[in-house]
């Protein structure tokens, strides 16, 4: 059975709701990851997601910022949330489907100083990471885990418009890439999308409202990731080569959020 995973940061789900159907309708994610979904439980459109045919939802919101949500065409096992975030902030959901373990996170972006003793925002996106790596430390490689969402950090010198010209500024800084490099070593963890679109091609999924003509620019950052466990690297390589694919084009879309989606296929 082919799963398609999504992951979206989709700076608010109520604002966008079209945009995700559509997204639904031309690429049918079997499950679909947001960040920032802006809104509190309550809040959800739950019934808008079930006429997409996701009717199966984890979702925690919060008040005005952060949040993330789950949803599933396939029946859903609520997993176990990680303690991750110290400010009690609601940026992690856990299921498991058709067997394989999904952790969806919206990391701190961690604010404009990179230092931690002088930027609590910094220091909070760092301990964050060193929770998640220390968890996943202790996992058995082989067990089917897919960690994705917005981790906020491009850790790839193309993975940045300029890997000169980003090294100071906060989501490509030398800490946050080794910070990300630990965690993917913590598994042994493949990077989905870079399998699929190899270095050295520039690849983005994030791009400032500031630019006028986002293409034109292309001061672009990959922050979105799908990353797999050893344990899936079969199921992600059934076919020859790495099926993921960043969906630029819905930065084009009327009103679209800063990031794209990022979808990657496994044969479960």
């Amino acid at each position: 059975m082919r799963l398609r995973l999504a992951t979206w940061n989709i700076n608010s789900v109520r604002l966008r709701l079209d945009q995700i159907a559509r997204f639904v309708a031309e690429q049918a994610p079997d499950v679909l990851c947001l960040q920032e979904i802006k809104c509190q439980n309550g809040e959800f459109p739950t019934e808008a997601f079930e006429a997409m045919g996701l009717p199966h939802l984890v979702i925690r919101g919060q008040k005005s910022y952060h949040g993330v949500a789950i949803a599933s065409r396939l029946p859903i096992e609520e997993g176990m949330d990680l303690d991750l975030c110290r400010e009690g902030h609601a940026r992690t959901a856990a299921v498991k489907v058709a067997g394989v373990e999904i952790h969806n996170f919206y990391i701190p972006a961690g604010g404009d100083e990179p230092d931690r003793e002088a930027n609590p925002k910094f220091d909070h996106k760092m301990d964050f990471f060193e929770r998640l790596t220390a968890d996943m430390a202790k996992r058995d490689p082989k067990a089917p885990l897919i960690l994705t969402g917005d981790l906020n950090v491009a850790p790839g010198d193309n993975d940045v418009w300029s890997h000169k010209q980003m090294l100071k500024v906060v989501s490509h800084t030398p800490v946050e890439i080794e910070a990300m490099a630990k965690l993917k070593a913590s598994l042994g963890f493949l990077d989905l999308p870079r399998e699929a679109v190899p270095e050295p091609e520039k690849l983005f999924s994030w791009w400032s409202y500031r630019s006028a003509d986002f293409r034109a620019s292309n001061r672009g950052l990959r922050l979105d990731h799908i990353l797999a466990s050893p344990g899936l690297r079969d199921a992600a390589f059934a076919q020859g080569s790495v099926s993921s694919m960043v969906h630029d084009t819905v930065r084009e879309w009327e009103r679209p959020s800063d990031h794209v989606p990022v979808t990657a296929d496994l044969m479960v």
